[in-house]
């Protein structure tokens, strides 16, 4: 890779695991998007989409995949460290064990859900991204990008609730909740895909679809 190019792949990887990272962190508190009751999750890892969608566009299918699996591994690893932090004995005048537990320390079966949602619903919108890319001979970028992840945000928001929360609370409400939520944030990202596309072509060797 050209210098330029290296450091923009770079970022944009450190922006999508950084995002999941975040996501999985922050998601203990619960916030309202107009009025719709999500994790506070749902910022950081829609950003994610978008990024996977502009190293789909730039550098094709393969690289957004190995992405996708890097992510993957990382999040295992950093949910491995934050337990070990949750169960590692504190010091004696430690006093928030509690508090940090409850924001740290998520159940197996939530991680197990997210896991489960994040590598399906990823590996489903870069799929989705490039049938449409070769159907529509390269054009439609603004549909290509929210088509893309709208169907696998429904995904994800499926999956996810279904596996962490069946039998615990109404899962039809909290999957139609986040999805809307989610479509919302998307929504905003398309001139963001936009600008970033546009900034890398040109400077980066065009791959194929």
């Amino acid at each position: 890779m050209e210098t330029f190019e290296r450091k923009a792949y770079v970022l944009l990887i450190s922006l999508f695991i950084g995002g999941l990272v975040v996501a999985a962190i922050i998601s203990s508190k619960i916030i309202t998007i107009f009025g719709l009751a999500v994790p506070a999750g749902v910022l950081a890892y829609s950003l994610t989409f978008a990024v996977s969608d502009v190293i789909s566009e730039v550098w094709g299918k393969e690289m957004a995949n190995e992405t996708v699996t890097c992510g993957f591994i990382t999040l295992i690893f950093i949910t491995g460290l934050a337990w070990l932090a949750v169960y590692w004995p504190a010091a004696s005048f430690w006093q928030n064990q509690e508090a940090f537990a409850g924001v740290i320390g998520n159940t197996p079966r939530i991680v197990a859900a997210s896991l489960l949602a994040y590598v399906v619903s990823q590996k489903h919108d870069i799929w989705l991204f490039h049938l449409l890319k070769r159907r529509m001979n390269g054009r439609s970028l603004w549909l290509r990008n929210n088509l893309s992840t709208m169907v696998s945000q429904l995904i994800d928001s499926t999956i996810f609730v279904t596996v962490a929360f069946y039998g615990i609370l109404p899962v039809g409400e909290l999957i139609i909740g986040q999805w809307l939520a989610k479509l919302m944030i998307a929504a905003l990202d398309t001139p963001v895909v936009y600008m970033l596309v546009a900034a890398l072509r040109g400077k980066v060797r065009p791959v194929a679809a």
